[in-house]
């Protein structure tokens, strides 16, 4: 954290490239950020971040976050149940409504929180500095299993693994209706370019101009999905699915399933009902299927369930 400095300023040109060209330890984001909340001053007084300077203003830095400073702080005030703990690798079972990982080193009240505040090695691992070790996400309003590495050849080996598609990851959806046999869905999803969220839609088939189609990228996702279980609430048929997938897309499962006529009960993005005084929606990650980072050898890891899942599941093949 660099505070308390000041300098001549002999940059031509907008104030956050003058402040990161003097201080190269910080980022764009982290001068704004300090911009924004009166910590750098120009000639005495607070600046607008968008203020061109023309040489030989003072400008005083109060207080700068540097890039090192990028990391998640630290909630012990936080519990998540730990399903799995060795040297190498833990496994979390996230309850809905709590997000992965904080989008600022500020935020607090995500998973990775409360993991680097008991387990700090992980706080500098991987390649996104505020993912800290996790190895995937899942939706803030999904629940259940999250891995994160220990170490940096864990995480490496276990990145890997994804990347190559290698990890089966199983998911409980409990939708809408009742699916009388499983299925295959592959679909090339991409974000709806006309909403202010985050949305996936189908590219082949949607509302938008074909010049709106050929600006975006399509993700191809393969979702795997059989009816374990069914139940009726209020009269209304809901079927348990156990979904499967190697693919990560944003949204995939929801989307897929969606898009197939079969919404997840409360997801609301997506098309389904409101369900009242419900956190998240009925959509769980169940387990994980890799080699161990450490030991080579195959592993799963699977998470209890769900409290909405538990009278219904039968597990694979089996319907109740």
């Amino acid at each position: 954290m660099l505070s308390a400095l000041a300098f001549v300023n002999s940059y031509v040109g907008r104030l956050d490239a003058a402040v990161l060209s003097r201080f190269p330890t910080t980022t764009r984001a982290f001068v704004r950020e300090a911009v924004e909340a009166g910590e750098v001053l120009v000639d005495g007084r607070r600046a607008a971040k968008g203020l061109k300077l023309r040489g030989g203003e003072t400008v005083e830095v109060k207080r700068l976050a540097e890039a090192a400073d990028n990391v998640v702080a630290h909630d012990p005030s936080l519990r998540v149940p730990c399903i799995f703990e060795d040297d190498a690798l833990l496994a979390y079972d996230k309850p809905p409504g709590m997000p992965v990982q904080p989008l600022s080193r500020t935020e607090l009240g995500t998973m990775m929180n409360a993991v680097v505040a008991e387990h700090p090695e992980c706080a500098r691992l991987g390649d996104s500095p505020l993912m800290a070790g996790a190895l995937h996400r899942i939706d803030a309003d999904t629940s259940g299993l999250v891995l994160v590495a220990r170490t940096a050849s864990a995480f490496d080996a276990l990145r890997a693994q994804f990347a190559a598609q290698t990890v089966k990851k199983t998911y409980l959806a409990l939708v809408e209706g009742s699916v009388a046999a499983g299925g295959t869905l592959e679909n090339d999803l991409v974000h709806d370019p006309t909403l202010p969220f985050c949305r996936m839609i189908d590219l082949h088939r949607n509302r938008l101009t074909r010049a709106q189609c050929e600006r975006l990228k399509p993700l191809h996702a393969v979702t795997n999905f059989n009816p374990v279980g069914f139940a009726t609430v209020e009269n209304e048929e809901r079927t348990l699915l156990e979904v499967t997938i190697y693919t990560g897309v944003t949204h995939q499962i929801r989307a897929q399933l969606a898009l197939a006529g079969m919404h997840i009960v409360n997801d609301r993005l997506y098309g389904a009902f409101a369900v009242e005084n419900q956190v998240g929606h009925c959509l769980h990650a169940l387990a994980a299927s890799f080699r161990h980072p450490a030991s080579g050898e195959e592993a799963e890891i699977r998470t209890p369930l769900p409290a909405w899942a538990a009278g219904v599941y039968c597990g694979a093949g089996g319907l109740k």
